[in-house]
């Protein structure tokens, strides 16, 4: 990871419905992002041939559908993703150790060319109070440990967490094992739903290995800008 270039760390969420929008963004930071994330929103909006057109800019994709079914559902969903050549693909982890292997294991149908299969622990919008409604009494740094173990001893390649939880998944995991980050907010851009979150600089600085950043990207005023500005921070974090 220390080899990458500050700004092939970053991933912008392109979260909108519109393609055109999408592919003027894609196409306008390549060079400036290491790559674009494609959610729920632009997936149910613009299918598969939405992605298609988006990795046609030449970006590696990090599809961020977080499958969470049955191991046979996931696993067929993560064959078909694959037609797409993404970089990473997402799963719940809390689907559990036979979900989370049989996404594993359909990956592995790409070869080298295989996708890092990455389990999302806790999502950055939740707390504590969040998880007890869910029935979850421990606190948010103890299940997002066990999650993010779990997805290890399953065979994924990493785990989406708040860059509060990267040292102690670091101590716990190891170097090898990809922690990517959401919730990073620049000091000069807005918190929005986020509740966990960073600056960039900060998450490098303790290990964080990809981060995923949205709207102080594409709300910007100059998408480009605030990339460059992201990278630079980022650089100081190393």
């Amino acid at each position: 990871m220390t080899k990458l270039h500050p700004h092939e760390r970053t991933f912008v969420a392109l979260d909108t419905s519109d393609l055109a929008q999408a592919l003027a963004l894609a196409n306008a930071l390549s060079g400036h992002v290491g790559g674009i994330k494609l959610g729920k929103q632009f997936f149910t909006a613009c299918g598969p041939k939405g992605i298609e057109a988006v990795t046609n800019c030449g970006m590696p994709v990090f599809l961020d559908l977080k499958f969470h079914d049955i191991p046979n559902t996931v696993a067929a969903a993560i064959k078909a993703s694959l037609v797409f050549s993404p970089y990473m693909v997402n799963v719940h982890a809390c689907g559990g150790e036979t979900m989370m292997r049989a996404a594993a294991q359909s990956a592995e149908e790409a070869g080298q060319d295989r996708p890092l299969i990455i389990g999302v622990t806790v999502l950055t919008s939740m707390d504590e109070s969040d998880l007890k409604g869910t029935g979850v009494e421990s606190s948010v740094s103890d299940q997002v440990l066990r999650l993010a173990s779990l997805s290890q001893f399953s065979g994924l390649d990493g785990v989406v967490c708040s860059a509060r939880e990267v040292e102690d998944l670091r101590e716990h995991l190891g170097e090898d094992f990809k922690l990517v980050v959401p919730g990073i907010r620049p000091d000069w851009a807005q918190k929005n739903d986020q509740k966990r979150i960073v600056t960039p600089a900060a998450a490098i600085s303790i290990g964080a290995d990809y981060l995923v950043i949205g709207r102080p990207i594409t709300h910007a005023k100059d998408p480009v800008e605030a990339a460059d500005k992201i990278a630079a921070e980022i650089a100081a974090g190393i």
